[in-house]
C-alpha cells in the first residue's frame, strides 16, 4: 500500500515518465501514376496496406499527379517549405532537383545506402548520382531493346536479327529489295533517346565521365563516326529519314511488314496485344559495335525531400521500395524492376518478353545525369540535325556541338 501510495505521488510530481501511446506518424508519397491505372491500384490498394501492417507507426499518404505541371509543384511546394517526404521523381529530373537543394543526400545521410545501391542495375543508379553523391535510387526502369520483324527477315532471306552494327549495315540491300518503302531500321528524331545507344554503342561518348567536359567526347572519333553510320545509312536508303523529321510511321511500318527493325520498349507489347494479335515480335540485345550491345535507360528514380520531418519514416518507406516484394508486385503492372537479383525469379524467367528488358538493363546507360541535361541535348539534337541532313559533315556538327556543350558544363 505505502509503495502504491508513493508511485502517486511520484506521479504527481512529475518524477515518474510514462510511456504514452503516440499517433502514427504520416509521410505523403508523391507521384504521376494515374488514379485509375493498375500501378496506383497496386500501390494503394496492395503496397501501401502491407507497408503499414509491418510499420504500425507509419501512415503513407499517396498523393497523385498528372505528370504535366508535376515538376513545377515539386519545385513550388519544396521553395515554399511543404515539400512531400517522398517523391517518384523522372531520372531526368534528378540532378536538376539535386543541384536547387531539395533532395536528401542519401549516400550521407542513409546508413544502408551502399548496401540499397550494390543491389540495383547500375545504370539506373547512375541517374541519382549529382556532384560525387547521390540523391535517390531507381524505382522502376526500362530500356529500348531491337525489336525486329521475323517474317520480313525471313523474307529477305535472313536467318536471324543483327548481332552487330556490321550485321545491320549487311542486311541493308536485302532488306530493300522486298519493297519500294522497305528499310532495315527506323527511328523518329534525334534526342538522346534516340542517338545515345548508336554514340554509346559505337564506343563513343558526349562527355568525360565526370562531366567536366565535352570536348574529345561529343566530337571524338567513335562519336563521330556513330554520327556518320547514321548518316550514311539514312543517305542509302536503308534507315528510314524518320530520323531528320519526315513524320514517318515507325510502328505503322513496322507492323505493316516494310520496316524491318526498330528500337523500343516493354509497352510495345501490351499495345501490339490489342491492334496486331497474331503479329510475331522479335527482340534482341542493340546491336554491338566496339563499346558493346548499349542501351539507354528510362523510367523513375524514388527520392527524399530534404525538408521532410520525418526522415527516419521516409527511409523506411523507400527501403520498402527496394524491395523484392514491392519490385514484383509492381513489375506485374510493367513497372519494370531495378533489382539484379530479381532476374532469375520465375516470373522474370517466364515471362514472354521482360527477360530481354533486364538483360538489356544489364549494360544500358543513363542519358547525361546533369542539371542542365535538357540543354547539352537540345544542343546534341540540333548538330545531329545539321548532320544527318547532309548540310554539315559529321566532324564539323559535332565540333560546334562540342564548343556549346563546354560552355553549358564551364556555367554549372
Amino acid at each position: 500500500m505505502k509503495t502504491k501510495f508513493l508511485l502517486i505521488g511520484l506521479l504527481m510530481l512529475g518524477l515518474v515518465q510514462v510511456s504514452l501511446a503516440q499517433e502514427p506518424v504520416t509521410i505523403t508519397f508523391w507521384h504521376t501514376y494515374n488514379e485509375v491505372s493498375p500501378e496506383n491500384q497496386t500501390l494503394v490498394d496492395t503496397l501501401i496496406p502491407q507497408f503499414e501492417a509491418d510499420h504500425p507507426n507509419i501512415k503513407v499518404q499517396s498523393v497523385p499527379y498528372p505528370y504535366d505541371g508535376f515538376r513545377q509543384a515539386l519545385l513550388t511546394s519544396a521553395a515554399g517549405g511543404e515539400g512531400p517526404d517522398l517523391v517518384r521523381l523522372d531520372i531526368i529530373w534528378s540532378p536538376e532537383f539535386a543541384e536547387q537543394g531539395v533532395l536528401m543526400n542519401l549516400s550521407e545521410n542513409m546508413p544502408d545506402f551502399d548496401e540499397l545501391a550494390a543491389a540495383v542495375f547500375p545504370g539506373p543508379l547512375s541517374t541519382n548520382a549529382y556532384d560525387g553523391a547521390y540523391y535517390g535510387l531507381p524505382l522502376d526502369t526500362n530500356t529500348r531493346v531491337y525489336i525486329y520483324n521475323p517474317e520480313l527477315l525471313a523474307k529477305a532471306g535472313i536467318e536471324k536479327p543483327a548481332e552487330t552494327i556490321d550485321e545491320l549495315r549487311a542486311q541493308c540491300e536485302a532488306v530493300k529489295a522486298t519493297g519500294e518503302s522497305a528499310f532495315v531500321f527506323s527511328d523518329g528524331g534525334t534526342s538522346g533517346w534516340n542517338l545515345l545507344p548508336w554514340i554509346w554503342s559505337f564506343g563513343g561518348d558526349i562527355t568525360d565521365e565526370a562531366i567536366t567536359t565535352s570536348t574529345g567526347y561529343v566530337n571524338g572519333e567513335k562519336t563521330v563516326a556513330a554520327i556518320d553510320f547514321l548518316h550514311e545509312m539514312i543517305d542509302s536508303g536503308c534507315f528510314s529519314d524518320g530520323f531528320v523529321g519526315s513524320g514517318i510511321d515507325t510502328w505503322g511500318g513496322y507492323f505493316g511488314g516494310t520496316i524491318a527493325s526498330m528500337l523500343e520498349g516493354p509497352w510495345l507489347y501490351p499495345s501490339a496485344e490489342g491492334q496486331y494479335p497474331d503479329f510475331e515480335i522479335g527482340a534482341a540485345l542493340m546491336p554491338a559495335g566496339e563499346g558493346g550491345h548499349i542501351s539507354v535507360v528510362g523510367g523513375e528514380n524514388i527520392v527524399i525531400g530534404a525538408g521532410t520531418k520525418h526522415p527516419e519514416e521516409a527511409m523506411e518507406f523507400l527501403r520498402f521500395t527496394q524491395s523484392e516484394a514491392y519490385q514484383l508486385e509492381m513489375s506485374k503492372v510493367g513497372q519494370l524492376t531495378v533489382l539484379t537479383s530479381l532476374l532469375e525469379n520465375e516470373y522474370f524467367t517466364d515471362h514472354p518478353y521482360y527477360g530481354i528488358f533486364l538483360e538489356q538493363l544489364q549494360t544500358a546507360r543513363a542519358r547525361t545525369p546533369h542539371p542542365r541535361y535538357t540543354e547539352i541535348e537540345g544542343v546534341l539534337n540540333d548538330a545531329a540535325q545539321f548532320a544527318l541532313r547532309g548540310e554539315m559533315t559529321a566532324q564539323e556538327a559535332m565540333d560546334a556541338a562540342a564548343e556549346e556543350i563546354d560552355a553549358i558544363l564551364a556555367e554549372s
